[in-house]
């Protein structure tokens, strides 16, 4: 397997400039899932890497290869896509071993190629169908074993459980874990899906607008956000944002209560500073309904607005600042909507970020 280098990575389409000087280091044999929303330039990004889209500016390297110049076939990757790609009228058995024949390979070596990717996807028993007669999830597997028979240096996939139904995205994010661990491979995986991301991920690159926001493993991002966007769209619910401004030891919420200040940014901010206090549905429960809070914590009254029940838990929410919060309920009873209960909020897992750059303060 291999590295995969890419340093200020440029693309543009014209005057318009969609990818901006991006550099990101891919090590051997690493997870890595370039996440954001739609149209912030990490399909094309893939894309840049496979050879499909020529760059416009920088350098991408794959081992110790630069192939900026090299067309796909000259790449040693194999490429998973949103819609299967599949031959309709070959059989699964015809579509593995459809690169290798290709490539002139031996019919021995092809047979063993493709024996060896449906044993590890279990598609033994399904080699003599056509792809018409697989489910989306096989036909998935049939599309990564097609890519796995060329012993690629490097997997991309590009968002390739998106066509697939709740519980099926589900059994296939195992089948890619266990996939990874097979072959040991490098893996760059595109998705818009951030729970994808968190459960697949060994490091996890957060785009926007053809700029890396963050990059780290899921639990980094997910506990130290670099900023209110990374927040907001890792975690699910997403991340409560608040403003306030720094008066002594408190923080003044905008049209809300006094929040003792988080002891963790005792030294990082300034009297009078403005701020934006973050913090998870899991840090915002109501008393008698929650784990124990152990350090500093704020307490105060919310009226609950709507609930929704998770069996083993609630969420809540409510209205704080003038803006709409949502917090968890642990042991859950039945509640009235306009109830008012009495919260508590877990500074020490608290979030500050400046209001004006919207940068973590931690």
């Amino acid at each position: 397997m291999a590295q995969v280098h890419l340093r200020d990575v440029v693309k543009k389409y014209g005057a318009i400039q969609v990818v901006h000087g991006i550099d990101l280091e891919i090590q051997d044999n690493e997870f890595v899932v370039l996440v954001g929303p739609s149209g912030c330039g990490k399909s094309t990004t893939l894309r840049m890497i496979a050879g499909l889209e020529d760059i416009s500016g920088g350098e991408i390297t794959i081992g110790d290869r630069v192939v900026n110049d090299l067309p796909p076939r000259h790449r040693n990757i194999s490429m998973v896509f949103q819609n299967y790609a599949l031959y309709p009228h070959m059989t699964v058995r015809e579509n593995l071993g459809f690169s290798l024949k290709i490539a002139k390979r031996p019919q021995d070596e092809i047979d063993r190629a493709v024996d060896e990717a449906a044993g590890i996807l279990s598609l033994a028993e399904y080699l003599d169908r056509k792809p018409g007669e697989l489910s989306g999830g096989q036909r998935q597997r049939v599309a990564m074993g097609r890519a796995i028979v060329r012993h690629p240096e490097v997997f991309l996939f590009d968002e390739p459980l998106s066509n697939l139904d709740a519980k099926l995205r589900t059994q296939m994010r195992t089948e890619i874990k266990k996939l990874h661990q097979k072959v040991k491979s490098t893996i760059v995986y595109v998705t818009h899906d951030q729970v994808e991301a968190m459960t697949l991920a060994d490091r996890i690159v957060i785009m926007r607008d053809g700029h890396i926001e963050q990059v780290g493993t899921p639990l980094d991002v997910f506990e130290s956000p670099a900023n209110t966007f990374v927040a907001t769209f890792i975690g699910s619910p997403p991340m409560n944002l608040l403003r306030g401004r720094i008066t002594g030891d408190t923080i003044s919420l905008t049209d809300g209560p006094l929040i003792s200040l988080p002891p963790q940014f005792a030294s990082n901010v300034a009297d009078g500073q403005d701020v934006i206090l973050g913090f998870r549905a899991d840090n915002l429960m109501p008393v008698g309904h929650a784990m124990p809070m152990e350090g500093a914590y704020a307490e105060f009254k919310m009226t609950v607005n709507l609930s929704e029940p998770l069996g083993t838990e609630t969420l809540l929410f409510g209205a704080l600042a003038g803006k709409e919060v949502q917090a968890k309920m642990l042991n859950p009873r039945p509640l009235q909507n306009g109830e008012q209960l009495q919260f508590q909020l877990d500074l020490t897992r608290c979030h500050l970020f400046d209001a004006q750059t919207e940068q973590s303060l931690r």
